[in-house]
């Protein structure tokens, strides 16, 4: 009998004789899409990752579940745990109980029970209003004007306007001021690509949370309750190898291809550029096109109440923007863009955060070591800027000098799906997903991706958060 098998015996039979019931967990390590043995085990770290757990655990007052699956890019660790400390609780316009609601409100969006027990938590912790737990008719009407904003950011941003900003700032009571308005939205977008990230990465609840812990002995048809929830049906589905039913040989092929296909896509560039008129088509073709990436099959599931009480308006949800004869005018980043305009308006609000925000897009756009799957001294950059662009495009957000031609040759659709998903519509993310795409890529890159993806969704909602409170001031 191995030694972990014989504690658990001995703390079970202790607890029998005790009469206490000892918690188990119910996953194996903090995520239930990557292997334990391929996330840093805590105690074998460097001295650049302790202080980040460190850093970690002296702001959060624990070392939670995303944090050792982001640590796989400690660079962006770092800047995301800077941003997200100063956010929840350095000064600011919102008192600290609000900044934790306002996690509750946008994570409940998407059915996010992981980040709602987390911050459940955190809000009583600094003096919170249990009764506000029971629903959000039980909050503030403050807090409660901001559940259109809310709902518009988290699933169909391109419908925000600048009446409804006026509405937030200018009621009689109630209102909102301008840098009041700026906090909350960035609150907003953070916890709405965060829910992206635990969905992404299939982020186990910890021990102590909800779903994270069993008092069943250990056995094999044992698995948590939130792998059926996003579509992981068993031990069968469980035991699914990343390459799936492909050989190895096949998923090597597959990176050939796509380094085969930036060459040529490079020297195309150099060759001969498209014009712009040649440009604006292949971006409403690709817009079309991301239309018709479809989600799993699956039956759709309704919120927990234990959820759904946090939000209103349970049925509204994720809408492509060109279905049903509605045509939203194309987002054009010259016209308004993060760097020359969002940047400077959050921290003129909201000192100090313009500029850890900008700091994490740049990292996640820009990270790199270089490599694919098992090839070294690679650029990147291409497929970065693909991925990126791709779920701006998915938001109707377009960039004038890009060949959104790329996107197909580099995306191919399992990994389109992969994105959408994560994207769009979070909490129907499943392991199967997870493992159908860039099945020879480490973990870390898959890790990265979900990185590109969160980052990408949080620029896309505060542009257009940002541009309604620019056209409302002016």
């Amino acid at each position: 009998m191995r030694l972990g098998s014989q504690a658990g015996l001995c703390e079970r039979r202790a607890g029998q004789e005790l009469g206490i019931r000892i918690p188990r967990p119910v996953g194996h390590g903090p995520s239930r899409f990557i292997p334990e043995k391929e996330i840093l085990q805590v105690g074998n770290e460097d001295a650049q990752m302790h202080t980040l757990f460190a850093d970690s655990f002296a702001a959060l007052g624990r070392l939670d579940n995303v944090t050792l699956v982001m640590v796989f890019h400690p660079q962006y660790l770092e800047s995301f745990l800077k941003t997200q400390h100063y956010l929840l609780q350095m000064d600011g316009p919102l008192p600290l109980h609000y900044r934790h609601y306002i996690g509750i409100m946008a994570a409940a969006r998407h059915q996010c029970s992981y980040l709602v027990n987390l911050h459940v938590n955190d809000f009583l912790h600094v003096g919170g209003d249990p009764k506000w737990l029971n629903g959000l008719e039980n909050a503030p009407q403050k807090l409660r004007n901001l559940g259109e904003l809310n709902k518009i950011l988290a699933h169909r941003p391109w419908l925000l306007t600048k009446e409804h900003i006026e509405q937030l700032l200018k009621t009689e009571e109630h209102s909102w001021s301008l840098a009041e308005l700026i906090h909350a939205v960035v609150l907003l977008t953070h916890y709405h690509s965060l829910a992206s990230f635990t969905f992404g990465c299939g982020i186990s609840p910890e021990i102590h949370c909800d779903g994270g812990h069993t008092f069943r002995p250990p056995s094999v048809s044992n698995y948590c309750i939130c792998d059926i929830a996003n579509g992981n049906h068993g031990a069968d589905e469980m035991q699914i190898s990343p390459t799936g039913s492909i050989s190895t040989a096949e998923s090597l092929c597959e990176v050939e291809v796509l380094m085969e296909k930036m060459k040529q896509l490079q020297e195309c560039r150099d060759e001969e550029e498209a014009s712009q008129e040649e440009m604006a088509t292949r971006f409403e073709k690709e817009k079309r096109e991301s239309m018709f990436v479809y989600f799993s099959e699956e039956e759709e599931l309704a919120p927990t109440r234990d959820v759904s009480r946090h939000f209103e308006d349970t049925s509204y949800g994720y809408k492509d923007f060109s279905r049903h004869g509605m045509h939203v005018p194309t987002f054009r980043v010259q016209d308004y863009s993060w760097e020359d305009h969002g940047y400077s308006l959050v921290n003129r609000l909201y000192p100090d955060v313009g500029q850890l925000l900008d700091e994490k897009f740049h990292i996640a756009y820009n990270l790199t070591y270089h490599t694919m799957a098992m090839h070294k001294d690679v650029d990147t950059s291409m497929l970065r800027r693909a991925i990126w662009n791709y779920i701006h495009c998915m938001f109707g957000i377009r960039y004038d000098d890009y060949d959104y031609g790329e996107i197909n040759q580099l995306l191919d659709r399992s990994f389109k799906v992969y994105i959408k998903t994560v994207v769009c519509t979070p909490e129907k993310t499943t392991k199967r997903m997870y493992d159908s795409f860039w099945r020879q890529f480490k973990q870390s890159e898959k890790v990265h991706v979900n990185l590109l993806l969160i980052e990408a969704r949080m620029q896309a909602e505060l542009l257009y958060a940002l541009r309604a409170i620019t056209r409302y001031m002016t």
